[in-house]
Protein backbone atom coordinates (compact mmCIF):
# COMPACT_ATOMS: atom_id res chain seq x y z
CA UNK A 1 0.00 0.00 0.00
CA UNK A 2 1.29 3.77 -0.88
CA UNK A 3 1.20 5.17 2.51
CA UNK A 4 2.08 8.85 1.33
CA UNK A 5 -1.51 10.13 0.54
CA UNK A 6 -2.68 8.22 3.82
CA UNK A 7 -2.95 9.58 7.28
CA UNK A 8 -2.94 7.33 10.70
CA UNK A 9 -3.77 8.67 14.07
CA UNK A 10 -1.87 7.58 16.54
CA UNK A 11 -3.95 7.50 20.01
CA UNK A 12 -1.24 8.07 23.25
CA UNK A 13 1.26 9.36 20.98
CA UNK A 14 3.24 10.52 23.94
CA UNK A 15 3.44 7.94 25.41
CA UNK A 16 6.42 4.56 25.10
CA UNK A 17 4.21 2.52 22.56
CA UNK A 18 2.66 5.57 20.65
CA UNK A 19 6.12 7.59 20.56
CA UNK A 20 7.60 4.24 18.66
CA UNK A 21 4.52 3.92 16.36
CA UNK A 22 4.91 7.32 15.39
CA UNK A 23 8.63 6.75 14.31
CA UNK A 24 7.79 3.73 12.52
CA UNK A 25 4.85 5.24 10.38
CA UNK A 26 6.59 8.29 9.56
CA UNK A 27 9.73 6.48 8.57
CA UNK A 28 7.38 4.62 6.10
CA UNK A 29 6.30 7.65 4.58
CA UNK A 30 2.62 7.90 6.42
CA UNK A 31 1.20 10.95 7.47
CA UNK A 32 0.67 11.22 11.56
CA UNK A 33 -2.10 12.33 13.50
CA UNK A 34 -0.55 12.33 16.94
CA UNK A 35 -2.89 12.07 20.06
CA UNK A 36 -2.48 14.39 23.04
CA UNK A 37 -4.32 15.68 26.26
CA UNK A 38 -0.55 18.03 26.15
CA UNK A 39 0.08 19.32 22.83
CA UNK A 40 2.33 22.06 24.49
CA UNK A 41 4.03 19.20 26.04
CA UNK A 42 8.02 18.33 25.22
CA UNK A 43 6.90 15.04 23.87
CA UNK A 44 4.77 15.87 21.33
CA UNK A 45 6.55 19.04 20.22
CA UNK A 46 9.28 16.61 19.53
CA UNK A 47 6.75 14.81 17.81
CA UNK A 48 5.99 17.49 15.80
CA UNK A 49 9.38 18.27 15.17
CA UNK A 50 9.38 14.43 13.72
CA UNK A 51 6.64 16.01 11.17
CA UNK A 52 3.59 14.77 12.98
CA UNK A 53 1.02 16.83 13.06
CA UNK A 54 -0.15 17.07 16.95
CA UNK A 55 -4.32 17.24 17.99
CA UNK A 56 -5.53 17.71 21.45
CA UNK A 57 -8.07 14.78 21.73
CA UNK A 58 -8.57 13.41 25.29
CA UNK A 59 -9.96 9.22 24.98
CA UNK A 60 -12.41 9.40 27.53
CA UNK A 61 -14.00 12.38 25.70
CA UNK A 62 -15.54 10.74 22.59
CA UNK A 63 -16.69 13.80 20.61
CA UNK A 64 -12.93 14.88 20.70
CA UNK A 65 -11.62 11.67 19.10
CA UNK A 66 -14.28 11.81 16.17
CA UNK A 67 -13.54 15.35 15.84
CA UNK A 68 -9.41 14.19 15.69
CA UNK A 69 -9.61 11.13 13.78
CA UNK A 70 -11.88 12.54 10.63
CA UNK A 71 -10.84 11.71 7.32
CA UNK A 72 -7.63 9.54 8.33
CA UNK A 73 -7.63 5.71 6.95
CA UNK A 74 -6.23 4.01 10.08
CA UNK A 75 -5.40 4.42 13.72
CA UNK A 76 -3.46 2.96 16.36
CA UNK A 77 -5.05 2.46 19.60
CA UNK A 78 -3.50 2.33 23.38
CA UNK A 79 -4.70 2.49 26.21
CA UNK A 80 -2.69 2.85 29.96
CA UNK A 81 -3.44 0.06 32.35
CA UNK A 82 -3.71 0.66 36.12
CA UNK A 83 -0.47 2.15 37.42
CA UNK A 84 0.94 3.54 33.95
CA UNK A 85 3.59 6.70 34.33
CA UNK A 86 1.29 9.57 33.92
CA UNK A 87 -2.55 8.49 35.05
CA UNK A 88 -4.18 9.77 37.47
CA UNK A 89 -4.30 8.34 40.77
CA UNK A 90 -7.90 7.09 40.42
CA UNK A 91 -7.51 5.31 36.94
CA UNK A 92 -9.14 1.89 37.06
CA UNK A 93 -9.87 -0.42 34.65
CA UNK A 94 -13.23 0.24 33.91
CA UNK A 95 -11.47 3.54 32.99
CA UNK A 96 -9.05 2.11 30.57
CA UNK A 97 -11.73 -0.40 29.07
CA UNK A 98 -14.29 2.74 28.44
CA UNK A 99 -11.23 4.62 26.79
CA UNK A 100 -10.51 1.60 24.33
CA UNK A 101 -14.17 1.38 23.51
CA UNK A 102 -14.50 5.25 23.17
CA UNK A 103 -11.12 4.88 20.91
CA UNK A 104 -13.65 2.03 19.14
CA UNK A 105 -16.61 4.05 18.60
CA UNK A 106 -14.77 7.01 17.50
CA UNK A 107 -13.14 4.72 14.28
CA UNK A 108 -16.52 3.40 13.60
CA UNK A 109 -18.27 7.10 13.54
CA UNK A 110 -15.41 8.48 11.06
CA UNK A 111 -15.38 5.42 8.88
CA UNK A 112 -11.77 4.27 10.00
CA UNK A 113 -10.79 1.48 7.39
CA UNK A 114 -8.02 0.06 9.60
CA UNK A 115 -7.44 0.02 13.22
CA UNK A 116 -4.30 -1.66 15.14
CA UNK A 117 -5.20 -2.30 18.72
CA UNK A 118 -1.95 -2.57 21.29
CA UNK A 119 -3.42 -5.55 23.57
CA UNK A 120 -1.16 -7.64 25.73
CA UNK A 121 -0.43 -11.39 25.34
CA UNK A 122 -2.38 -14.01 27.22
CA UNK A 123 -5.45 -11.89 26.62
CA UNK A 124 -6.77 -14.51 24.11
CA UNK A 125 -6.98 -17.44 26.82
CA UNK A 126 -9.65 -15.88 28.41
CA UNK A 127 -12.57 -18.28 29.15
CA UNK A 128 -9.74 -21.03 29.31
CA UNK A 129 -8.52 -20.14 32.22
CA UNK A 130 -8.91 -17.02 35.52
CA UNK A 131 -6.64 -13.83 33.52
CA UNK A 132 -5.27 -11.24 35.67
CA UNK A 133 -6.95 -7.50 35.58
CA UNK A 134 -5.01 -6.21 33.32
CA UNK A 135 -5.54 -9.23 30.35
CA UNK A 136 -8.97 -8.86 31.05
CA UNK A 137 -9.32 -5.25 30.89
CA UNK A 138 -7.68 -5.47 27.08
CA UNK A 139 -9.78 -8.51 26.45
CA UNK A 140 -12.70 -6.59 26.66
CA UNK A 141 -11.83 -4.12 24.14
CA UNK A 142 -10.58 -6.83 21.83
CA UNK A 143 -14.07 -7.93 22.17
CA UNK A 144 -15.91 -4.63 21.27
CA UNK A 145 -13.83 -4.24 18.55
CA UNK A 146 -15.17 -7.24 17.67
CA UNK A 147 -19.15 -6.73 18.04
CA UNK A 148 -18.68 -3.28 16.37
CA UNK A 149 -17.53 -5.50 13.23
CA UNK A 150 -14.39 -3.19 12.87
CA UNK A 151 -12.18 -3.96 10.21
CA UNK A 152 -9.02 -4.65 12.69
CA UNK A 153 -5.66 -6.03 13.99
CA UNK A 154 -4.89 -6.76 17.44
CA UNK A 155 -1.48 -7.16 18.61
CA UNK A 156 -0.73 -8.64 21.93
CA UNK A 157 3.00 -7.54 23.03
CA UNK A 158 4.21 -9.07 26.20
CA UNK A 159 5.73 -7.13 28.94
CA UNK A 160 8.58 -4.01 27.45
CA UNK A 161 11.89 -4.11 27.72
CA UNK A 162 11.79 -0.39 28.76
CA UNK A 163 9.69 -1.34 31.49
CA UNK A 164 13.42 -2.22 33.15
CA UNK A 165 14.51 1.59 32.81
CA UNK A 166 12.86 3.05 35.34
CA UNK A 167 11.41 3.11 39.08
CA UNK A 168 9.23 0.93 38.32
CA UNK A 169 12.20 -2.22 38.34
CA UNK A 170 14.97 -0.17 39.58
CA UNK A 171 15.17 0.16 43.00
CA UNK A 172 17.75 1.15 45.92
CA UNK A 173 20.09 -0.27 43.72
CA UNK A 174 18.78 -3.07 43.32
CA UNK A 175 16.87 -4.85 39.96
CA UNK A 176 13.02 -5.75 41.67
CA UNK A 177 9.86 -7.41 41.03
CA UNK A 178 7.46 -10.08 42.12
CA UNK A 179 8.44 -12.71 39.53
CA UNK A 180 10.45 -15.45 40.94
CA UNK A 181 14.65 -15.47 40.30
CA UNK A 182 14.20 -18.67 38.58
CA UNK A 183 10.78 -17.93 36.15
CA UNK A 184 11.27 -17.39 32.74
CA UNK A 185 9.49 -13.81 31.95
CA UNK A 186 8.65 -12.82 28.17
CA UNK A 187 9.79 -9.37 26.80
CA UNK A 188 9.71 -6.84 23.67
CA UNK A 189 11.68 -4.09 22.74
CA UNK A 190 8.44 -1.34 22.19
CA UNK A 191 10.64 -0.16 18.98
CA UNK A 192 9.72 -3.34 17.78
CA UNK A 193 6.11 -3.43 18.54
CA UNK A 194 6.19 0.04 16.64
CA UNK A 195 7.77 -1.94 13.75
CA UNK A 196 5.44 -4.53 13.30
CA UNK A 197 2.29 -1.85 13.57
CA UNK A 198 3.91 -0.04 10.76
CA UNK A 199 3.98 -3.65 9.07
CA UNK A 200 0.52 -4.26 9.78
CA UNK A 201 -1.05 -0.81 8.18
CA UNK A 202 1.49 -1.58 5.21
CA UNK A 203 0.12 -5.21 4.29
CA UNK A 204 -4.08 -4.72 5.58
CA UNK A 205 -4.83 -7.62 3.11
CA UNK A 206 -2.23 -9.93 5.65
CA UNK A 207 -3.45 -8.14 8.43
CA UNK A 208 -6.82 -7.33 9.34
CA UNK A 209 -8.88 -10.19 11.14
CA UNK A 210 -5.58 -10.94 12.84
CA UNK A 211 -3.70 -11.67 16.63
CA UNK A 212 -0.48 -12.20 17.44
CA UNK A 213 0.89 -12.41 20.39
CA UNK A 214 4.52 -10.41 20.62
CA UNK A 215 7.33 -11.57 22.20
CA UNK A 216 11.10 -11.03 21.26
CA UNK A 217 12.94 -13.02 24.08
CA UNK A 218 12.59 -15.03 27.45
CA UNK A 219 14.77 -14.90 30.48
CA UNK A 220 14.87 -14.83 34.00
CA UNK A 221 15.07 -11.81 36.49
CA UNK A 222 18.39 -13.28 37.58
CA UNK A 223 19.39 -13.59 34.05
CA UNK A 224 18.01 -10.34 32.65
CA UNK A 225 20.21 -8.85 36.24
CA UNK A 226 22.94 -10.10 34.92
CA UNK A 227 23.10 -8.72 31.34
CA UNK A 228 22.38 -5.34 32.65
CA UNK A 229 24.91 -5.58 35.02
CA UNK A 230 27.23 -6.12 32.16
CA UNK A 231 26.03 -3.82 30.04
CA UNK A 232 26.04 -0.70 32.74
CA UNK A 233 29.27 -2.17 34.44
CA UNK A 234 27.76 -1.80 37.52
CA UNK A 235 26.00 -4.18 40.19
CA UNK A 236 22.84 -4.42 39.79
CA UNK A 237 21.38 -7.35 42.17
CA UNK A 238 17.80 -8.70 41.90
CA UNK A 239 15.53 -9.06 44.62
CA UNK A 240 12.20 -10.49 44.66
CA UNK A 241 9.24 -8.82 46.43
CA UNK A 242 7.59 -11.23 48.30
CA UNK A 243 4.01 -11.52 47.25
CA UNK A 244 2.25 -10.75 50.61
CA UNK A 245 3.91 -7.41 50.34
CA UNK A 246 2.25 -6.70 47.00
CA UNK A 247 -1.09 -8.04 48.16
CA UNK A 248 -0.89 -5.83 51.17
CA UNK A 249 -1.06 -2.47 48.62
CA UNK A 250 -2.80 -4.06 45.61
CA UNK A 251 -4.60 -7.69 45.28
CA UNK A 252 -4.79 -7.45 41.33
CA UNK A 253 -1.42 -6.56 41.11
CA UNK A 254 -0.21 -9.59 43.55
CA UNK A 255 -2.52 -11.83 41.45
CA UNK A 256 -0.51 -10.45 37.90
CA UNK A 257 2.66 -11.52 39.61
CA UNK A 258 1.25 -15.11 40.74
CA UNK A 259 0.09 -15.56 37.04
CA UNK A 260 3.13 -14.95 35.83
CA UNK A 261 4.89 -16.89 38.21
CA UNK A 262 3.09 -20.12 37.67
CA UNK A 263 1.23 -19.72 33.94
CA UNK A 264 3.02 -16.60 31.97
CA UNK A 265 2.27 -14.76 28.97
CA UNK A 266 3.62 -17.93 26.71
CA UNK A 267 3.90 -16.31 23.26
CA UNK A 268 5.50 -18.04 20.55
CA UNK A 269 8.51 -16.29 20.04
CA UNK A 270 9.87 -17.96 16.54
CA UNK A 271 6.54 -16.79 15.20
CA UNK A 272 7.30 -13.40 15.62
CA UNK A 273 10.54 -13.77 14.86
CA UNK A 274 8.95 -14.67 11.41
CA UNK A 275 6.98 -11.43 11.22
CA UNK A 276 10.24 -9.60 12.30
CA UNK A 277 13.82 -11.50 12.03
CA UNK A 278 15.33 -8.36 13.24
CA UNK A 279 13.64 -8.16 16.48
CA UNK A 280 15.61 -7.36 19.25
CA UNK A 281 16.51 -9.70 22.17
CA UNK A 282 17.69 -8.61 25.13
CA UNK A 283 21.46 -7.84 24.93
CA UNK A 284 20.83 -6.35 21.52
CA UNK A 285 18.23 -4.27 23.27
CA UNK A 286 20.85 -3.01 26.27
CA UNK A 287 23.90 -2.45 23.51
CA UNK A 288 21.66 -0.10 21.51
CA UNK A 289 19.33 1.97 24.18
CA UNK A 290 18.66 -0.04 27.34
CA UNK A 291 22.30 0.05 28.85
CA UNK A 292 21.82 4.23 28.29
CA UNK A 293 18.74 4.52 29.58
CA UNK A 294 19.29 2.37 32.74
CA UNK A 295 22.56 4.10 33.62
CA UNK A 296 21.14 7.89 32.85
CA UNK A 297 18.62 6.39 35.00
CA UNK A 298 20.87 5.10 38.28
CA UNK A 299 22.99 8.09 37.69
CA UNK A 300 20.03 10.41 38.82
CA UNK A 301 19.14 8.61 41.81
Amino acid sequence: MDPTDKTIVVTGATGLQGRAVTRHLLDGGWRVRALTRNPDGAPAKALASAGAQIVRARMEDISSVIDAADGAYGLFSVQPTVGSPGTAPDFCAEDEVRWGMNIAEGAQAVGIRHLVFSSVAGSGRHGSEVLPQNLVSKWRIEQHLAKLGLPATILRPVSLMENYTGGYALQGGNLVSGIAPEVPLQVMAVDDVGFITALAFSLPQEWIGRATDLAGDELTPAQIAAHIETAIGRPLPYVQIPIETIRAVNEQFAFAHEWLNERGYRADIAAARRIHPAAMDFRTWLQRTGAAQITAFLDAQ
